[in-house]
């Protein structure tokens, strides 16, 4: 009988999880950007239903800027190759004129997003929440940076980055000198000037997603087990 045999999800069906899977994403992360009901994804996956309408298809193809077929049916092309492991947002920074990050601790999982364009395995990011780091990066943009604990570089003079300063603040500020060797200042988006400050560590910004974009892409830490 029909209601007793076990449901198989279809090919299709079996290439969309594979596609999850390469990006780090659950049914109900692809739920909220696409504007899918997760309960039809669930059904799909599961096997109780063998396909999606051509429409649905292609609304979750143009949420991620994909096509249908390198979702559903396994194309190899530069969007659905196996991407390198989500980058871990480490922070949030933005919500006052200072630029200082608040870091998140204590955490089993974080906020995760795809890498972006030159990074590398040890890139983690920052979340903009807030209006005053505007003129650099909007409310909800993603900031991308090294995580490394190395001395400033003259390579960095005069470039917005990560800092961490001798009293232990982490700051997105603008590197300039400072007024005697092993001294910096820090230039804010908004706000005065930090002069003369000595730095623990200092890290090349590499990369800024728009707030647009990185909506689409964050994977939030109460959907990793959704």
């Amino acid at each position: 009988m029909m209601n007793g045999m076990e449901k198989v999800p279809s090919r299709r069906a079996q290439a969309f999880m594979r596609w999850m899977e390469a990006n780090g994403l659950k049914t109900k992360r692809v739920a909220i950007t696409s504007g899918v009901p997760q309960s039809t994804l669930a059904s799909f996956v599961q096997g109780v239903s063998q396909s999606l309408k051509g429409e649905t298809e292609e609304k979750i193809a143009t949420a991620y800027e994909t096509t249908v077929d390198a979702i559903f049916a396994g194309a190899i092309n530069s969007q659905s190759k196996r991407q390198a492991p989500l980058v871990r947002i480490i922070g949030r920074v933005g919500a006052d004129a200072s630029g200082e990050v608040i870091l998140s601790t204590g955490h089993e999982t974080w906020d995760q997003a795809p890498p972006a364009f030159g990074t590398t395995s040890k890139s983690v990011a920052l979340e903009v929440r807030g209006h005053s780091m505007h003129t650099f990066a909007e409310d909800g943009a993603l900031i991308y940076f090294e995580e490394q604990k190395t001395a400033p570089d003259v390579d960095m003079l005069g470039y917005p980055c990560v800092v961490e300063t001798e009293d232990g603040r982490v700051l997105v500020k603008r590197l300039l000198r400072g007024s005697a060797p092993g001294l910096y200042d820090l230039e804010s988006i908004v706000g005065p000037t930090i002069r003369d400050v000595r730095l623990s560590w200092a890290a090349e910004i590499l990369a800024v997603v728009p707030p647009r974009q990185a909506r689409r892409i964050i994977v939030r830490a109460e959907d990793h087990a959704a």
